[in-house]
């Protein structure tokens, strides 16, 4: 038996981009050689299942108009699909009007967005973005077999996960024996996918593999504070699209902190700080009007209002101090 989809390389025809993760962003099809946008105009969650299973990124978890992930020009492809949610590509879904392809007008000018819910993440690592590689399969969490893992693997779970660029391979179980089902042996993956499941390998009935073979990775982390007493204090700023900025203190609170201090492995917050506290710096305000619950893995799975929109001044800096918290060294296992 192989698991979900054995196949190389990431869809062909239907990418999304501007997202904090493989798995999110402004939905992009292939058309014609070129790639555009989708009209937002009668965007609802069975086209946009129809895309994160497509992207093998398992359901749709929310349906966001591209506002949300930047701006967007150029060619529009596609407008008022409809799809039935079984179809097993974006381009096969009927769509209204007489042409199907090339749009010149989108109602308002917002395109389609989605956020994809992962079927991998990282756990027993120093932060959200290192630990042992777990995949969800028929509804239970396993881990990956480290028979033929390296960098290619590697950098395929850090961009699905949200993360920056891999920083180390980790194999033998580096982050702690899992337990339970592992699914996964044997992965071969091209570096280019857009998940995990994307990619050639074995499944459950194939490998030999024990728990003391689980594979980790330690991805760059996309967020940090700066200009603070430690590493777990100063202003907040997060990477996007490869480029650090700073988030606005609108709206800014302990839900928020909370989030921020758990992502970076710093323990719980101590204390918020508003208005440039920690210093004012010139450059991009990616976030504004964070609204997280507190139980977010990460400050970019929060509500806020988009990426590089706000109506900020870099004098609203938002900052956190956090208990910093002693982590044991894992270079030993």
């Amino acid at each position: 038996m192989v698991l979900g989809n054995p196949r190389s390389g990431e869809a062909s025809s239907v990418r999304l981009v501007d997202g904090s993760s493989s798995c999110s962003g402004r939905v992009q099809v292939l058309h014609d050689g070129k790639w555009g946008t989708v009209c937002y105009d009668g965007w609802d969650l069975f086209d946009a299942n129809v895309v994160c299973s497509e992207l093998g990124c398992g359901e749709a978890k929310e349906v966001k108009s591209a506002q949300y992930f930047g701006n967007s020009s150029g060619q529009i492809w596609l407008t008022k699909v409809k799809c039935f949610g079984n179809e097993s590509s974006l381009t096969e879904c009927p769509v209204g009007g007489e042409e199907k392809w090339g749009q010149k007008k989108c109602l308002f000018d917002i395109y389609a967005g989605v956020i994809c819910q992962t079927r991998t993440r990282l756990v027993s690592g120093i932060n959200s973005c290192s630990g042992r590689v777990q995949v969800l399969y028929n509804g239970t969490w396993g881990t990956v077999c480290d028979d033929g893992w390296d960098l290619s693997e590697a950098a395929v779970v850090c961009r699905e996960i949200g993360c920056g660029d891999v920083i180390e391979v980790k194999r033998s179980a580096y982050f702690g024996e899992g337990s339970g089902q592992i699914w996964m042996d044997n992965v071969n993956c091209t570096g280019n996918e857009s998940a995990l499941s994307k990619c050639a390998y074995l499944g459950l009935e194939h490998n030999d593999c024990s728990h003391s073979k689980d594979v980790g990775v330690i991805c760059q982390p996309v967020i940090r504070t700066v200009e603070g007493f430690d590493a777990c204090s100063g202003r907040v700023e997060v990477l996007h699209n490869g480029k650090w900025g700073t988030v606005c203190d609108n709206n800014w609170d302990g839900s928020d902190g909370k989030v921020v201090c758990k992502e970076m492995g710093c323990g719980k917050i101590k204390t918020l700080t508003f208005g440039a506290y920690f210093g004012v710096t010139s450059g991009q305000i990616w976030m504004s009007n964070v609204n997280c619950n507190g139980e977010e893995a990460a400050l970019s799975t929060c509500a806020f209002e988009g990426w590089g929109t706000h109506n900020c001044l870099h004098a609203k800096h938002a900052g956190v101090k956090c208990r910093r918290e002693l982590k044991t060294s894992l270079s030993g296992w």
